[in-house]
Order: structure tokens, then C-alpha cells, then sequence
């Protein structure tokens, strides 16, 4: 029985690796000229997202396997600080993508996702009622702000700034390498657990105009709790990214990320249920009904007599 989504390991980061399939599963080949070629064999069906560096090739089969696994591929630069490209595996419902796609189309039901989004990351009753998403946006921008001063007096760093700029990333301060870094994490698992249930990654409800847009949106819930104090903590690191990715995986364990993910995802799109994960042993496939709504696929539905 493979594992679910929300019981996955999180994330691994491979650089200058070469990764195949042979006869026993998916490995990563090292070479080095103190120890030749070793070979480490990957938990694919137990991973929910892999990082891949610079350096690093993947043959045909060893992605297939991964996407049979349900396990996202994504492309970085050194570090795993940027993402370039990704590969995210078939879901099999379209259920929470269903969802998904008639709360995203309905203006009412996208400004109450928002603003749940907002007070769960805040506290709840902090939005006053008939609150716009502009002021909600002014909002988040002053809470933010607030939080780095705070992190910035403890750690006694002066003044702060947030700043990504990737033409000339070797310039910029330890604590905004750390926090670009340890962002670039948290897209790829979050991303890996949107595909997982069926989501798009691009419809968005605060985010808007990008294909990771709903990524953004369910990576700003944690960002306050994980990424942000954990870059502030490593302004010191002489090495503030592989510290940083080295960090963020040992504080998941505690965390438990995928899992609230998958919890927070379907508790935003379907409050007023609580609906299970699919059974794989369920059909899969189903009809389209205009009367019955949803009826099962796989059964002749011809007269029993011809006419």
C-alpha cells in the first residue's frame, strides 16, 4: 500500500547527481574521484517532491517511475533557490479540483476564501465584515512588516528589508538568502500536495496571473511559523541557503507541513463538509449527469431491449 500524501516525506535536494532506474528502483548515481561511483537508492513512493540542482541529468525512466509515484519534479538553481520548470504527476479525482474551480469562478465564495486565508494566518475575528481584498492586502502588508521589525529587534540586526533579486543574488544579506531559500522549499512541497489532491496550482484566490498562484497562496498560511524566523536565525550563517533547506526539513518533522496542507486545502474549498480522501479502490471514473448529477462510469446504460 504507497503512502498518502499527507503521510510523504517532505522533500530531498539532489545536485550534481545522475539519476536512473534499474532493475531495483530509482537511484541517484555520485560520482567522486576518492570513492568512484555510489549509488543511493530514493524512497519514491515515499517522497512527495524533489528537488533537482545544477548538475544534475534524469533518464526517462527514472521520471516515469516518480510521476507513477505521484512524486513533483522541480527544476531549481543552485541551492534550490529558484524554480525553472516542474513535473507533477496525474491526480486521480477532480473532485477538490471541481471545488476548486466553482469557488475561484464565484466572486462572493473567492473573497470568503481569501479572507479565511487571511485570519487563519492572523487570528480569527481580526477582519471586520465587509472587508475588500484591497484592504485585506493592506493588511497583510502591515502585519508583515510588523513581524520583521519584531525578528529583527531580537536578533539584533537593525534595519530590514525584504529583497529577491535574482541578477544579483550573491549581494544580498544572509537573512533574505536563508528566506529566498527556504521559500523555494516550501513551493515545491506545497505545490507537490496541490497536485496530489487534484487542485490546480494556478487558480488562485489571492495570488493572481501565475501558474503557482495557488501555491503562493497556501504557502503565505506558513511562512510566519517556518520560513521567515527560521532566515532570521541564520543572519550569522556563512552558509544561510544549505543551512537554510538543512533547517526548514528538520523542523517539518515537528511541524507536520503535509499533513496540514492537505487538512487546510480542504477545510478552505469545502468548510461545510468533511470529506475523506478517496478510496483507491473506488471508481475513478465517472458521468456527468444534467438530472442525476454524478453517476458512475464503467456501466452500459443501453435499453436492456431494443426497440
Amino acid at each position: 500500500m504507497l503512502p498518502r500524501v499527507a503521510d510523504s516525506l517532505s522533500f530531498l535536494y539532489l545536485d550534481i547527481v545522475r539519476i536512473v532506474q534499474d532493475d531495483t528502483g530509482v537511484c541517484a548515481e555520485v560520482n567522486s574521484p576518492q570513492h568512484g561511483t555510489e549509488t543511493l537508492y530514493l524512497p519514491t513512493a515515499a517522497l512527495s517532491c524533489i528537488l533537482l540542482g545544477p548538475g544534475t541529468s534524469i533518464t526517462a525512466r527514472a521520471l516515469a517511475t516518480l510521476a507513477r509515484h505521484g512524486t513533483t519534479v522541480v527544476i531549481t538553481g543552485s541551492g534550490g533557490v529558484r524554480c525553472y520548470a516542474s513535473a507533477v504527476p496525474d491526480s486521480l479525482s477532480t473532485n477538490w479540483l471541481e471545488r476548486q474551480a466553482r469557488a475561484w469562478a464565484d466572486d462572493h465564495q473567492r473573497l470568503a476564501i481569501a479572507t479565511a486565508m487571511y485570519e487563519q494566518r492572523f487570528g480569527a475575528g481580526v477582519v471586520p465584515p465587509g472587508t475588500t481584498l484591497a484592504q485585506l492586502r493592506g493588511m497583510e502588508g502591515q502585519r508583515v512588516k510588523a513581524h520583521y521589525r519584531l525578528l529583527a529587534q531580537q536578533h539584533r540586526i537593525g534595519r530590514f528589508r525584504r529583497a529577491y533579486d535574482p541578477s544579483s543574488w550573491d549581494t544580498q544579506d544572509p537573512v533574505n538568502l536563508a528566506l529566498s531559500s527556504a521559500n523555494t522549499c516550501l513551493y515545491g512541497i506545497v505545490h507537490a500536495a496541490v497536485v496530489a489532491l487534484g487542485c490546480s496550482p494556478a487558480l488562485g484566490f489571492v495570488h493572481s496571473g501565475n501558474q503557482q498562484a495557488f501555491v503562493y497562496d497556501i504557502a503565505d498560511l506558513y511562512k510566519a511559523k517556518l520560513t521567515i524566523p527560521l532566515a532570521f536565525s541564520l543572519h550569522n550563517s556563512p552558509n544561510p541557503e544549505q543551512d537554510a533547506r538543512r533547517s526548514f526539513r528538520d523542523g517539518l518533522r515537528l511541524f507536520q507541513l503535509l499533513p496540514r496542507i492537505v487538512t487546510d486545502i480542504q477545510r478552505l474549498l469545502a468548510p461545510e463538509a468533511d470529506i475523506a480522501a478517496p478510496d483507491l479502490d473506488e471508481q475513478l471514473v465517472d458521468l456527468w449527469d444534467p438530472v442525476s448529477g454524478i453517476i458512475p462510469g464503467g456501466v452500459n446504460y443501453a435499453a436492456t431491449e431494443t426497440p
